[in-house]
């Protein structure tokens, strides 16, 4: 009796341990402490732990604290952080067809970004997921434009602008190959007092990102043709993620795509309140002439095609234009 006695207090115990059992998501992110992207966060912590009853909750480092994508994806691996939200720079490091995603005039609007990302969610779930990560939700930068000192109304006159190209970024190079500019690669750091010394008289930048980062204060044109859509997402390494009991990995899932949804929509906000304030203090929008749209198109077709073999396949590329294709032939007849 005694010993059936200390059994049964043994699984009592086991079970209060197990019950209060927590698990702490150590997260990293670039974006600063007040910014949509922190706020959303926040919200959506708050919400992870209500709905796991304080079980499951996010350590979050903000404003890149813990280092440059690289930095925390190493700090990942090893274990010292757990999750993050990364731009296509940092994906691409570790699922390079990701970066399909970030292609060269490839969208013209954020309803073929969504009707795309949609699509393949599910795919690259799988396809990260064989890199040891669990994808939470799709975010983005936003469509990035090119801001510069002199007026650009053409291709050609891209070709006598000290342009400046992200370093180390192969969509970057591929894409100003293609366009015939000679970029001068720099880290995004240096590109502010570039732009001030004039070692570079343009750069390219979601609109937020170019209030953001001051460089409006430089710059006297805006191009109104989107190079690319800069994606982004939220990881969680596998290791970490298979520690939750099924029923938290499940709240995990749909609570972080439902937020990382929101956010989306927040952010297209953002760049649009940043567009009208970055023209409001003076900088000049220039439309590109329908006529002149021609050769920038063609060139993000080189340069996508520059890209087969290197970070995707071309039975990938083609499926996803072939995606587009489809929803534009779709809005068409509506």
């Amino acid at each position: 009796m005694r010993f059936l006695n200390s059994i049964l207090i043994a699984l009592v115990l086991f079970s209060s341990v197990f019950a209060q059992k927590k698990y702490v998501i150590k997260f990293a992110t670039l974006a600063p402490e007040r910014s949509t992207w922190m706020k959303v966060m926040r919200e959506l912590d708050a919400e992870i732990r209500k709905a796991t009853n304080g079980a499951v909750r996010f350590k979050i480092y903000p404003g890149g604290i813990q280092g440059d994508e690289k930095d925390v994806l190493r700090k990942i691996r090893l274990g010292q952080l757990h999750s993050a939200g990364f731009t296509g720079v940092g994906l691409g490091e570790i699922l390079p067809e990701v970066r399909i995603l970030d292609a060269p005039m490839l969208f013209k609007n954020y309803e073929e970004v969504d009707y795309v990302t949609d699509k393949l969610f599910d795919e690259f779930s799988q396809k990260f997921r064989k890199k040891k990560f669990v994808l939470l939700g799709w975010t983005e930068v936003g469509f990035v434009y090119v801001y510069s000192k002199k007026p650009i109304h053409r291709l050609e006159d891209l070709h006598h602008i000290k342009m400046w190209m992200w370093e180390g970024d192969p969509i970057a190079e591929a894409t100003f190959k293609a366009l015939g500019v000679n970029a001068i690669p720099l880290s995004v750091t240096d590109v502010r007092t570039s732009l001030q010394a004039g070692l570079v008289e343009a750069v390219y930048a979601s609109p937020l990102a170019c209030l953001s980062l001051q460089w409006n204060t430089r710059v006297k044109y805006m191009i109104d043709v989107p190079l690319a859509d800069a994606t982004g997402a939220v990881l969680i390494s596998e290791r970490m993620f298979n520690k939750l009991p099924p029923e938290y990995q499940n709240i995990l899932l749909e609570k972080s795509r439902e937020y990382m949804h929101r956010l989306i929509t927040l952010s297209r906000q953002d760049n649009q309140v940043a567009t009208e304030t970055i023209l409001k203090n003076g900088v000049q929008l220039i439309k590109i002439p329908a006529a002149e749209l021609a050769p920038f198109e063609e060139a993000g077709k080189a340069a996508r095609r520059s890209l087969v073999g290197k970070l995707y396949s071309s039975e990938l590329l083609e499926r996803v234009e072939a995606m587009v294709q489809e929803f534009r032939a779709s809005t068409e007849t509506q």
